[in-house]
């Protein structure tokens, strides 16, 4: 039987480059995008009030699920935190796009960086990864970096203008830190302007992510 896999985005802009990730890492998938662009300004008005999305993210959930979705991916870190508060309701495992960065990170850093153009962003992920590093029971310092004049000029849609304010920030940022990780997934097409070994200080979470749902489908496959 072919996988199904459900992704539910925050923005337009993480559905193709996740749906490649799928064919490449999980080959002959079939992927279902569920897209909701107003959970991030209303974030942005109620400041990061994450409890406020939780009921209608369960809805999108409870969609995936009748589906027939296998895993579902949530493509946001600005919400990472609501898959936990809602798995208990839905049947299909849940995986959080950046669980397995923030692994990767505690277990290779000891001073990371973490670099987001919103501040709604910024805030959970620092919660992740001090979350996983008591976990893994390792000592990490943060060092955030907030772009948030990237955002505006990819809001105003200067792309390029984004792309080249939000270089500058990481790589002053990575200057300073072992490793430095990309709070949105949105972020990971600026390093392909990075030489080959500039790259290596910085992880995203779309490849991660993607290749933990891979995992998941395989053991629920074995099972």
């Amino acid at each position: 039987m072919t996988a199904k896999i459900a992704i539910i985005h925050t923005t337009p802009v993480t559905i193709d480059p996740l749906k490649a990730l799928a064919a490449e890492l999980i080959p002959g998938c079939t992927v279902v995008n569920l897209v909701d662009d107003s959970i991030l300004p209303e974030l942005g008005e109620n400041g990061g009030n994450v409890s406020a999305i939780v009921d209608r993210w369960r809805q999108y959930a409870a969609i995936a699920e009748s589906l027939g979705a296998g895993c579902i991916l949530n493509a946001c870190s600005s919400i990472g935190e609501i898959p936990a508060l809602v798995q208990l309701r839905i049947s299909v495992p849940i995986v959080r796009i950046d669980q397995a960065m923030a692994e990767y990170a505690v277990r290779n850093a000891s001073v990371i960086g973490v670099a987001a153009t919103l501040a709604t962003t910024l805030r959970p992920t620092e919660r992740l990864l001090m979350q996983t590093a008591e976990a893994e029971g390792r000592e990490i310092r943060l060092v955030p970096a907030l772009a948030s004049a990237a955002y505006g000029k990819l809001l105003a849609g200067d792309k390029e203008g984004h792309d080249m304010e939000l270089a500058a920030a990481l790589r002053e940022l990575a200057s300073k830190t072992d490793i430095v990780v990309l709070a949105q997934a949105s972020m990971a097409r600026v390093l392909e302007q990075f030489g080959d070994e500039e790259k290596k200080q910085f992880i995203s979470s779309p490849r991660l992510g993607m290749k933990k749902v891979a995992a998941v489908l395989s053991d629920l496959k074995e099972t």
